[in-house]
């Protein structure tokens, strides 16, 4: 599992726009509850230079001291410290907020800003967003001008302010770095795209113990000083949804996304062969240490674990392996352990020795025999492109919301025909992919719900080990009562195929 998703846990609409009179402003007007955010700026509407203005806050469960988050484990930093997410450096955080089609006017050619947010603010209970006439009345809930029920909105030096409170430039000092590091902007060319801005390291600054000025008040979304106060034009109106919204999948979140791909080649291992390098001649092997199924690290091992390669289980014909003999290897995560090595041996199977607390074999002490069946390298003097058929070989028609499961992915080429000894063998031969990224759709609309994650943080790039390929899948991100799609892309020789087959499956409450 390398995604999860964070669902805003409190969203407001503030605006100082005017109520249908063109005459009172909705400054104190509450949005808290509606099912959509909104951001605009209009020019000239009750007279030649009156400006009308509309921007949104939201925030999300970051911190475990977040107030109106009522578990803890549920937070980014509460999921960092239980280890479901890695830790700074190893991860990265994105913004992602979806727009609403509406009947009305829609601004081209525009950019949003994303502020942090700097003084708590509540959510309040208001609907309306079309005569502003929710009124906090210094109440629950935040507006223009207030921050939470009497408490107005105030710049770094307590004086009072009207549109929200921001980190901004101003807040932090002309030159200030942090105004470039934890400021974002988006660009809008059509208008009906959605908000998606890498945040990795505000979500860092807000989980730092200690970080002044970076408490978790989440971020405000409004439009540039410029287009939000211009005299020129209008930008009416952008929408978006809210974390009120009915639409599971178009709620505001952060979706945490890294890499933890386990690349074992145990059922893929090659012997060297002078036509790779030294480097693709290299193959990892992997042990792993499950104690009463959970995975643990071997207790005698602090640092270096090393690796021997024989004929036999027992020992037999000690094997060369390059660059190290004996290879030495190290911990990959708790519980799991590589090591890499290029060799070569006729032999048509071999067994790896995982040993430690000394690198003379006859000494140390021994945790692990393995054994893989080594594979020939071999030019071809015609261009193949391959072709495969791919089936998922543990796959339930039915899972709980709570669920994560390990999705296996079986390969094969197609047209495939059996090797022939003085028999036919019927085993069919599992073909490796090193780059398989998967996608899931909701079937009864095909809307993408977790999109292929072909970018730099390969969120959805498969692991593999001796048996084939395979993932892990949080059913939390799913909406229940719906069936979905698995559907797998190869990048091969170059070139992303997408495969034909689909995957389906139903989750259940």
């Amino acid at each position: 599992m390398a995604i999860k998703r964070y669902t805003a846990i409190k969203d407001n609409t503030i605006t100082n726009a005017y109520e249908s009179n063109l005459t009172t402003r909705g400054t104190g007007s509450n949005m808290g509850l509606a099912d959509s955010l909104e951001v605009f700026s209009i020019y000239a509407q009750a007279n030649s230079s009156s400006n009308e203005q509309c921007k949104f806050l939201v925030q999300f469960p970051v911190t475990t001291s977040d107030s109106t988050t009522p578990n803890s484990l549920y937070t980014i930093q509460g999921d960092r410290t239980a280890g479901k997410i890695p830790a700074s450096g190893s991860v990265e955080f994105y913004l992602r907020i979806f727009n609403v089609a509406t009947d009305q006017t829609l601004p081209r050619d525009f950019t949003l800003i994303v502020s942090p947010v700097s003084q708590s603010w509540e959510e309040g209970y208001g609907l309306d967003m079309e005569g502003y006439l929710d009124i906090t009345y210094n109440r629950t809930g935040s507006n223009w001008i207030k921050a939470t029920g009497d408490t107005n909105w105030a710049d770094k030096d307590g004086q009072n302010q009207q549109g929200g409170s921001f980190l901004s430039a101003s807040w932090m000092g002309s030159g200030s770095t942090y105004y470039d590091e934890f400021n974002f902007k988006q660009t809008y060319s059509e208008g009906t795209e959605d908000l998606e801005i890498k945040i990795t390291g505000l979500v860092e600054k807000w989980i730092a113990t200690g970080a002044a000025d970076f408490s978790n008040y989440g971020v405000g979304v409004m439009l540039t000083g410029s287009e939000a106060s211009g005299s020129q034009r209008s930008y009416y109106t952008k929408k978006f949804s809210a974390r009120e919204s009915e639409y599971f999948f178009k709620r505001p979140i952060i979706e945490a996304r890294w890499d933890n791909t386990t690349k074992d080649q145990r059922g893929n291992f090659y012997i060297s062969s002078s036509n790779l390098s030294a480097t693709n001649n290299l193959n990892t092997l992997y042990i792993y240490n499950y104690v009463r199924g959970q995975p643990t690290d071997i207790d005698t091992v602090s640092g270096n674990i090393y690796v021997n390669v024989f004929t036999s289980a027992s020992a037999g014909l000690q094997l060369t392996t390059t660059p190290n003999q004996p290879v030495t290897g190290g911990r990959s995560d708790t519980g799991i352990y590589t090591a890499s090595f290029a060799l070569s041996t006729t032999a048509s199977l071999v067994y790896d020795r995982w040993f430690s607390g000394s690198t003379d074999p006859d000494s140390a002490t021994y945790y692990h025999t393995g054994s893989f069946r080594p594979k020939t390298f071999d030019a071809s003097d015609v261009y193949l492109t391959p072709r495969y058929v791919t089936t998922m070989t543990n796959l339930l028609s039915e899972y709980y919301n709570g669920d994560v499961a390990r999705m296996r992915l079986f390969t094969r080429m197609k047209d495939w025909s059996p090797t022939i000894y003085t028999v036919a063998s019927k085993a069919i031969e599992n073909s490796f992919i090193e780059n398989a990224y998967y996608k899931v759709i909701r079937e009864i609309d095909d809307s993408v719900v977790i999109a292929y994650g072909t970018g730099s943080d390969n969120h959805t790039l498969l692991s593999y080990d001796a048996t084939g390929s395979y993932f892990d899948l949080d059913m939390k991100l799913l909406e229940p009562k719906y069936s979905y799609g698995i559907k797998f892309l190869f990048y091969i020789n170059g070139v992303y195929e997408e495969q034909p087959e689909i995957f389906r499956f139903r989750i259940k409450e």
